[in-house]
Formats: structure tokens, C-alpha cells, sequence
């Protein structure tokens, strides 16, 4: 996708932050690549996958300046036991230690509002977004390390 193609990123409508002091907003990213991981809880691709890579470039983000993981807990499915005081044990147990929106629910239906705005299919989802704010690449299921390496050096390497 050129770069004059990509959509805007819609902005995060959430619950609750955790990992966080203050709250994160897209526009308080502008600048930095932010990887933002849509998972839950109880869904085996996520806790088998991509939470393991989301920790992991957590780790290597800490040292490349421009770079963010944000984690937004999207749950459209088992609402009563993926509970915020749920999350908050998880994140402790998987020592998730980058930032973790919760998703706000939806008035019309299972669906969260953010899980909605990005037309996520499911968990897990990756969306990177370039220092624009806008969506760089959008995925559903296990990314490829190695091509999400490739991904977020391009738009790393590229003049700002």
C-alpha cells in the first residue's frame, strides 16, 4: 500500500488502561510506529502467538527510539469471564508489561466500538500505524515474525 493510500487509523474508544499512568491516545503517538495488538484473554492464537511476539517486540521497542506496542483487549465473545479484574491477573501472570486498552463495549451488540472501527475479524489482530496515524498494515491471525520485522523497518528507515 503506498504510503498517500493508507486510511487514517480511527481512534481507540476505551474503557480503562492498564500498564499506564495517564491515558494513550493515537494522537499522542504521532511521530512513532505504533504496533497495536487486539487480543483476549481466552483465545488460544493469542496466548500461543501473538502475545509472545507482542512481549518480545515490547522488549526490542525499548530500544529503538519511534517505536510503540499498545495491547487493546477486544472481547466479543465469553463477556462475563474476561472481566477487567480477569485482565488485570492475566497481564500479571504473562508479564505484559507494555500498555492494555480495554475496549469499549457496544450498545448494539457483542461487537466492542474499536473492535468495529477497524473491522477486526477476530483475535488476534495487528495493526501497525505509521507516524501519520495512518494504518500501514492490518492482520488477522499469527503475524510472521520476520515479516513484521520487515514491515516496521521500512517504515522506521523512511524519511519523516
Amino acid at each position: 500500500m503506498t504510503e498517500s493510500a493508507r486510511p487514517p487509523a480511527p481512534p481507540l474508544v476505551v474503557e480503562r488502561w492498564f500498564n499506564t499512568d495517564q491515558p494513550i491516545t493515537l494522537e499522542s503517538q504521532r511521530g512513532r510506529i505504533v504496533v497495536l495488538h487486539a487480543f483476549q484473554m481466552l483465545c488460544p492464537g493469542c496466548v500461543a502467538n501473538a502475545i509472545p511476539q507482542a512481549r518480545r517486540l515490547n522488549e526490542i521497542a525499548g530500544s529503538i527510539d519511534g517505536l510503540v506496542v499498545l495491547g487493546i483487549h477486544t472481547v466479543f465473545e465469553h463477556h462475563a469471564a474476561m472481566t477487567p479484574v480477569s485482565l488485570e491477573a492475566f497481564l500479571h501472570e504473562y508479564r505484559i508489561t507494555f500498555p492494555v486498552a480495554v475496549d469499549h463495549a457496544s450498545t448494539d451488540g457483542p461487537i466492542p466500538q474499536t473492535m468495529a472501527a477497524y473491522g477486526f475479524r477476530g483475535t488476534p489482530s495487528t495493526v501497525i500505524i505509521d507516524r501519520e496515524g495512518r494504518i500501514a498494515r492490518h492482520s488477522f491471525g499469527a503475524e510472521d515474525d520476520l515479516a513484521l520485522g520487515l514491515i516496521l523497518g521500512n517504515l522506521l528507515s523512511a524519511r519523516t
